[in-house]
């Protein structure tokens, strides 16, 4: 009889903590972004703070777009062909870059073997219960993630730098140069995301290949 109820006790707590989850497969969310520089003069990292990153999620793709007072970009991936196109438009520089699949990983080959310690620390972010790890790239470079375990994120492409988390990334640190980039959850949308907000632009943008734009960065 014990035993009966040991099992039936755990069925009810197996099922309590699947019903506290909820898989992420189609939402917008919103993230805030601060930028901690100790640099006094003006410059790029400070003209950036205070933008957003929006992120639509539907299914296999995800869109993240950066809006900031110089400008916006947005990457749109497809999570099951592992390709992604970057639209960038400041100005009257406006360009559309693709990744093929092998592109794409050699772009985020530093995210890759990203290793979290995960601590006793907690907080609420955007009404979510949040648990902090530090996270280690391969160069030993650190930074801090807070994130939740109620929700699971189905397509972890869209955050390379978060994708070894045991849950979804609601506050993390980024590097910019010298400066720290905060990104931190405001609002999630759970409404259906329209297959539009994944369309690639046709004309106005110069098409190029990553290799060919990381070649013309670098001469």
């Amino acid at each position: 009889m014990k035993s009966r109820l040991l099992i039936l006790l755990f069925l009810v707590l197996a099922s309590m903590f699947s019903f506290a989850q909820k898989k992420l497969t189609e939402a917008t969310i919103y993230y805030d972004i601060v930028v901690n520089t100790d640099n006094a003069t003006p410059k790029v990292g400070d003209m950036l703070d205070g933008s957003t990153n929006i992120i639509y999620v539907k299914g296999n793709l995800s869109k993240s777009e950066f809006i900031s007072s110089i400008g916006s970009q947005s990457t749109i991936y497809d999570a099951k062909e592992g390709t992604a196109v970057n639209i960038k438009d400041y100005g009257n520089k406006k360009y559309l870059i693709t990744y093929s699949a092998a592109e794409w990983k050699a772009s985020n080959k530093r995210y890759e073997g990203v290793s979290y310690k995960i601590e006793n620390e907690f907080k609420k972010i955007a009404g979510y219960n949040c648990q902090k790890a530090v996270g280690k790239l391969s160069d030993g470079t650190t930074f801090t993630v807070f994130f939740t375990k109620e929700l699971i994120p189905v397509n972890t492409g869209f955050q390379s730098i978060n994708k070894g988390l045991p849950g979804f990334a609601m506050q993390y640190d980024a590097s910019r140069g010298n400066d720290k980039v905060t990104y931190t959850v405001s609002n999630i949308e759970f409404s259906v995301v329209p297959l539009a907000k994944f369309d690639i632009p046709k004309t106005g943008y110069r098409v190029m290949t990553y290799t060919e734009f990381s070649r013309q960065n670098t001469k």
